[in-house]
């Protein structure tokens, strides 16, 4: 158990006390893993040969889920969001949806999906509760979406968009993450794209996790991207909050906006309010880092509130002031994309 400077166990202090790092970074944000299966193998988050799937009794159960849930919540966390793998192939998605919107506390609820589901489920979920909706495009082309993919059909995938908007979601967003040499050359569609749909386009740093075959020549840096856009569009600076994510732009004055998530060369960590609950419970405080406590073990074994709060101190008490440097980062986790859930 952490000692503070002051002799202090954590153990000994209020478990419920709001969940603040050693360098006063408040957390207000859950990013839960629902299941580390996917129906895509996007070629960046999930190495060619695939991934071992954890067995059933191997990831969280609904119950769990909502419990861990809970216990964050009264912690202080007040937005969480569904990711997986994929988190719309895990069975009980919507009844999930629905509970996790009644906690007390809970302000927002998000997800983000791959987008296969939503032509059938996008009223669905809004109706159980879900506020807002990530989708991840990565081309506009269908056969170049198809190869990132490895195998996907894009026009399903936009239709489900389509629906998503008509579903009456507080915010939708489309992720893309750039790769040189692949997409690149899409950029200004993307832009249009969104502009012609009404929704938030995101463009995201490619970054380095198990399998993806990543190097710093397959970085399209942010710079790089403003500079493409900017040649055709203006670009005035929209002011966020310093727990974001994203540099998000106003484009030719609104009302449309597009962001870019800077994780590689322009990280974000000073302001970072994340903490990740993996599919198999385990708590990870930073994308980067190995995942610590098994707070789905703690659970089985019958752990009260009070000791999975002071287990999630702990893991938080050991929260780096900010990521390595992107080859350190490169070896540093076990673990593929599609198996933290971003």
């Amino acid at each position: 158990m952490p000692v503070l400077s002051s002799g202090t166990s954590l153990s000994q202090l209020d478990p419920w006390r709001p969940l603040i790092d050693k360098f006063g970074r408040r957390h207000s944000y859950l990013r839960v893993s629902l299941t580390d299966r996917c129906n895509f193998r996007c070629t960046y988050c999930m190495p060619e040969k695939g991934v071992i799937w954890k067995g059933r009794d191997q990831v969280l159960t609904l119950e769990e889920i909502l419990r861990l849930t809970r216990v964050f919540v009264r912690l202080g966390i007040d937005k969480v969001r569904l990711t997986g793998g994929e988190p719309t192939v895990r069975k009980g998605l919507t009844g999930l949806i629905s509970k996790l919107r009644s906690i007390d506390g809970l302000k927002t609820l998000l997800m983000t999906t791959n987008g296969s589901t939503l032509l059938d489920k996008a009223l669905e979920y809004r109706e159980a509760g879900l506020d807002g909706l990530n989708v991840s495009i990565d081309s506009l082309n269908h056969d170049k979406f198809q190869k990132i993919t490895r195998g996907a059909k894009l026009d399903k995938i936009v239709g489900g968009l389509e629906q998503a908007r008509m579903s009456g979601y507080r915010t939708i967003k489309v992720n893309v993450v750039v790769m040189p040499g692949v997409n690149d050359d899409e950029l200004c569609d993307f832009v249009e794209f969104g502009r012609r749909l009404g929704v938030h386009v995101r463009f995201i740093e490619f970054m380095p996790f198990m399998g993806n075959e990543w190097t710093t020549d397959g970085v399209f840096s942010y710079r790089q991207m403003l500079d493409n856009i900017g040649k055709k569009f203006s670009l005035t600076p929209i002011s966020v909050d310093k727990s974001a994510v994203a540099k998000e732009f106003w484009v030719d004055g609104g009302p449309s906006t597009i962001g870019f998530v800077t994780s590689v060369t322009d990280d974000f960590c000073e302001g970072c309010n994340r903490v990740r609950l993996t599919a198999d419970g385990k708590l990870k405080t930073c994308l980067f880092l190995k995942a610590g406590t098994s707070l789905m073990e703690m659970c089985r074994q019958g752990a009260p509130d009070d000791d999975l709060a002071i287990a999630i101190h702990s893991g938080l008490a050991t929260k780096w002031a900010g990521h390595p440097d992107m080859q350190r980062w490169a070896s540093f986790d076990d673990r593929a994309m599609v198996q933290i859930g971003g």
